[in-house]
């Protein structure tokens, strides 16, 4: 069964995003070889507001097949994604699909959902050494509790990003 690996940058004090959505405080680190990062994954899950902000970055969508999960986008808005507004269905679906890990990029709102169904196999933090003071939590208010096995770390001195990854026990 393919792994759900929630990968994201976090400032040290627990946020993903800064009080007006940002991620400019996010710093690229040359050391991280993203190339080799994103050949692991063959499928991307994100929320609509993530699916915005992509959009609205010019960075473009990630070169997987993208799932965006939304109560409000239709699908003839996105085409160039698959639109869903059922997790736990749509999840389930692809974990039992051949294929490389798929990266759950975000947001808070979606791993919380996705963590509560209990889909979430690993979480990767790139824990960035920045106090935001406010902004997007990493896990917004959530019923879940999932204890967190290390299963490996690494500093980046140059930027002192330190990467740290987990596989969640239910």
């Amino acid at each position: 069964m393919r792994r759900i690996r929630y990968g994201v940058a976090m400032s040290l004090d627990g946020y993903i995003a800064d009080a007006n959505g940002g991620a400019d405080w996010i710093v690229m680190d040359p050391e991280i070889d993203f190339d080799a990062m994103f050949k692991r994954y063959d499928v991307v899950l994100m929320g609509r507001k993530s699916y915005d902000a992509a959009k609205q970055s010019g960075y473009g969508m990630p070169k997987p097949q993208t799932y965006v999960f939304s109560k409000t986008l239709q699908q003839a808005d996105a085409p160039d994604v698959t639109v869903s507004s059922d997790p736990r269905k749509t999840v389930t679906a692809l974990k039992k699909q051949k294929g490389k890990e798929i990266w759950l990029w975000g947001g808070g709102e979606l791993f919380r959902s996705v963590l509560e169904l209990g889909l979430v196999d690993a979480v990767e933090v790139a824990v960035i050494p920045i106090l935001l003071g406010a902004g997007l939590p990493m896990l917004p208010s959530s019923s879940a509790r999932a204890k967190l096995k290390l299963t490996d770390r690494k500093i980046f001195e140059k930027t002192g990003t330190v990467l740290l990854t987990y596989d969640v026990r239910y």
